[in-house]
């Protein structure tokens, strides 16, 4: 992926997180942590939901690592 496209992902990542956040009312870093260590949704009905919000911040955890890195190598290209 190019930098640009990793950016225009994290973007659509960053919005499917929000929604998220604003449906249960709490941040994804916060829910993320709880969902490792095991936690249940309060409400049966959010299982998938829960699934699909572990998945996204993993994705968006991904491509900002990538974005870091390529543009680690970008910065690193402009300077020679």
């Amino acid at each position: 992926m190019s930098l640009r496209e990793i950016l225009l992902d994290i973007h659509t990542l960053e919005e499917d997180l929000l929604a998220f956040e604003r449906k249960c009312g709490i941040r994804s870093e916060t829910f993320y942590a709880a969902y490792i260590s095991g936690a249940e949704p309060d409400d049966d009905s959010w299982v998938l939901d829960f699934g699909e919000w572990a998945s996204v911040y993993r994705t968006w955890l991904t491509r900002q690592a990538e974005y870091r890195s390529a543009g680690s190598r970008h910065q690193a290209l402009r300077e020679a």
